[in-house]
């Protein structure tokens, strides 16, 4: 794994290679290590995968374009500052840089030591706005919630909620598609409340015979049954004072089902083979990837026990509509993994990256550490390609836009099907964003923000 440079990780964007070339030579020996691109639609996807300090980027000779990828910089790396340089000092190319976010305008040639000094006053000011945003996490709790990771508005949501219940009695039902993190948010939930201290037990209820499920919930009396040698308290015993987690609640057999609200609704339980019943003092949090409303409708789920559980409702959304999520987790993912396996941290290609942001995640989360975990036994010691990702990844590729569907299972969320129309547009019209954007009723800023929310910008040339 190579050593972090001496002053900061750079990346330079410009289109001349012979200037940039000598500019990035004369920066290593300044103690900073540096990349270019040529290719400005590229940038954006660059910065984004990768962890620069700072962005040098170069007006000429497209200055709109260059305009255009600083905006698309700032609205993906916010905290990144990008200083602009420019052989002719314009006032409206400085104004238009300023504008679109720039840290500062520079007019080249300059010395290499006004540069530098320049550069360490921005990585500066970009430690100091990242110390900001710590300080203003800690007074605005709802941006984060113990280690789930997340940043997008459907996460802030689900931050603020838990906030607000985390030291609460009531129970809390949460559900989600399969792989969207319930088990996480469940003990992120016991951990930030009041009965941390005390144990937190999960039960998967699928995974649990009935014929054993009263006895591993409520234990049982010595001599119950045949191979109870000795008494055995139950999972809700275990965790009294604490959490009980029931996962997977809709798999309970309905026959079970009256027993546990008798539990709930008496905060007692009954040992099997016991004539005594015992207190218990839990908080329930229940979760499932199933309509437990409607399978109470339908007679295969006790609508009283429903609404015991049901107290707080929380819906953990898809990673499909967690936009920007998708390359945080993976590098949350490379760090741990790699810290596991006690192995060099690789860097994410623009590719790879591009493919990441572009696939839907139907198995969410949990899919995406598979594909992470893969990529990082298969690549190299210092990049993921795209070769390393599975080929349900790195060969996905949407194909078409559908609306009339009769089988509800060939049915796509609104942020997929918005993607595929936007494809197809840009499609029809050979990349000119200019004529996209007329055809979709938007201005060119609103469509390069949703080109980048669904890891198109590097695909499309501008007009």
């Amino acid at each position: 794994m190579t050593s972090a440079p001496e002053r900061g990780s750079l990346l330079l964007i410009g289109q001349d290679r012979r200037f940039s070339s000598g500019l990035i030579e004369a920066l290593q020996r300044k103690g900073f290590q540096a990349e270019h691109v040529e290719d400005l639609s590229d940038a954006v996807l660059h910065a984004a995968a990768s962890r620069f300090d700072a962005a040098l980027l170069s007006l000429e000779p497209d200055i709109s374009a260059a305009v255009e990828a600083c905006e698309g910089l700032r609205a993906e790396r916010p905290l990144l500052p990008v200083l602009v340089l420019a052989s002719d000092p314009k006032l409206d190319g400085a104004l238009a840089a300023m504008r679109a976010g720039a840290y500062d305008y520079l007019t080249w040639p300059l010395p290499v030591d006004a540069l530098v000094l320049t550069l360490d006053r921005a990585m500066a000011h970009r430690k100091l706005r990242r110390e900001v945003r710590r300080l203003q996490r800690e007074l605005n709790p709802s941006v984060e919630f113990g280690d789930i990771i997340g940043e997008s508005p459907a996460m802030r949501s689900v931050f603020s909620l838990l906030h607000r219940v985390k030291n609460k009695n009531s129970s809390v039902l949460l559900t989600g598609e399969t792989g969207t993190g319930k088990e996480v948010v469940a003990r992120a939930l016991h951990a930030a409340g009041k009965r941390a201290a005390k144990p937190f037990v999960a039960v998967d209820c699928a995974a649990i015979p009935e014929g054993l499920l009263e006895s591993e919930l409520f234990g049982h009396a010595k001599g119950a049954f045949t191979d109870a040698r000795q008494a055995r308290r139950g999972l809700f015993q275990q965790a009294d004072g604490g959490t009980l987690f029931l996962d997977e609640l809709g798999e309970m057999p309905l026959s079970f089902q009256s027993k546990l609200l008798r539990a709930l609704q008496g905060r007692r339980v009954r040992p099997v083979g016991s004539d005594q019943e015992v207190e218990i003092d839990v908080r329930l949090i229940a979760a499932t990837n199933r309509d437990l409303e409607a399978m109470a409708a339908e007679g295969t789920f006790r609508e009283d026990l429903f609404y015991r559980v049901n107290v707080i409702h929380l819906e953990l959304p898809p990673l499909r509509s967690r936009a920007g999520d998708v390359l945080l987790l993976a590098h949350f993912f490379i760090d741990q993994i790699c810290r596991r396996l006690d192995e060099p941290v690789p860097e994410l290609t623009d590719e790879a990256a591009h493919r990441l942001v572009d696939y839907p995640w139907p198995g969410n989360i949990r899919e995406l550490e598979n594909a992470i975990e893969r990529a990082i036994a298969l690549c190299s010691q210092t990049e993921i390609v795209l070769d390393d990702l599975p080929a349900r990844v790195r060969g996905y590729e949407p194909q078409h836009v559908l609306v009339a569907a009769g089988d509800p299972e060939e049915l796509v969320t609104l942020r997929t099907m918005e993607e595929r129309y936007v494809r197809r547009v840009l499609a029809a019209v050979q990349g000119r964003r200019g004529e996209a954007a007329r055809i979709l009723g938007i201005d060119r800023k609103s469509l390069y923000r949703k080109m980048l929310r669904f890891g198109m910008a590097a695909e499309s040339e501008g007009s």
